[in-house]
């Protein structure tokens, strides 16, 4: 069988936001890539449901929300082959991390969210035509609680922006101490990075499949 590779997405964006990272990944070391539409319910553990059956035994990435939702499918025993998760919200341990973007939605709607949470590399095609899963998405994801991926899960790598603000450093130094997991920078990109620089996301991405080849253990 094929091993699969899940590409997730966030919150103000559907799976085209993929279309610059997958012709990095054309042939992946033989994996299939998948490109899935979640449900956008506002419901964590509906989301995870939709997810499981897809991501189990595959190598899952994520960026923002949809790296936040790479978190909760370990976390919930879903056995992960690999995952690289850039930049996940992180819940108490960064309190106010995301007060800006709550503010973007309020006075901007959906293009104010989206460019207070992915900078100007994101547009308003981006998003799907229902403004009201950007706000069930939201409100799932700053209600967020990080955990430990569950006992036989591969391995996870955060990862966060060179260019992104203090704060998401912190916040993904902090979601590395809580969960022990390893982190590492991407160079020349922010929260963003499936926009402003996929062929990093791509790398970290193939890598990281690389070392969940030897999954399980």
């Amino acid at each position: 069988m094929t091993p699969r590779l899940v590409l997730i997405h966030g919150a103000a964006t559907t799976p085209r936001v993929w279309r610059g990272v997958l012709p990095h990944l054309d042939g992946a070391a033989g994996f299939e890539v998948l490109c899935p539409r979640r449900p956008c319910s506002g419901d964590l553990d509906a989301e995870v449901e939709a997810l499981a059956g897809l991501c189990a035994g595959a190598v899952v990435a994520g960026v923002s929300g949809g790296a936040t939702l790479g978190l909760a499918l370990a976390a919930h025993g879903v056995p992960l082959r690999a995952a690289v998760l850039h930049e996940p919200a992180a819940g108490s341990l960064a309190p106010g991390l995301l007060t800006h973007v709550a503010e973007g939605l309020r006075t901007g709607g959906v293009p104010g969210f989206g460019r207070a949470l992915y900078g100007p590399a994101w547009a308003p095609a981006e998003a799907s035509d229902e403004p009201a899963e950007v706000e069930r998405d939201f409100a799932m994801f700053r209600a967020f609680e990080p955990a430990p991926p569950a006992p036989g899960c591969g391995p996870v790598l955060l990862t966060v922006g060179g260019d992104s603000p203090p704060a998401r450093h912190a916040s993904v130094a902090a979601l590395g101490r809580h969960c022990a997991l390893p982190w590492r920078t991407l160079p020349d990109t922010a929260h963003a990075v499936h926009l402003e620089h996929p062929a990093a996301f791509a790398t970290a991405i193939r890598e990281q499949a690389a070392l969940g080849r030897r999954w399980p253990r």
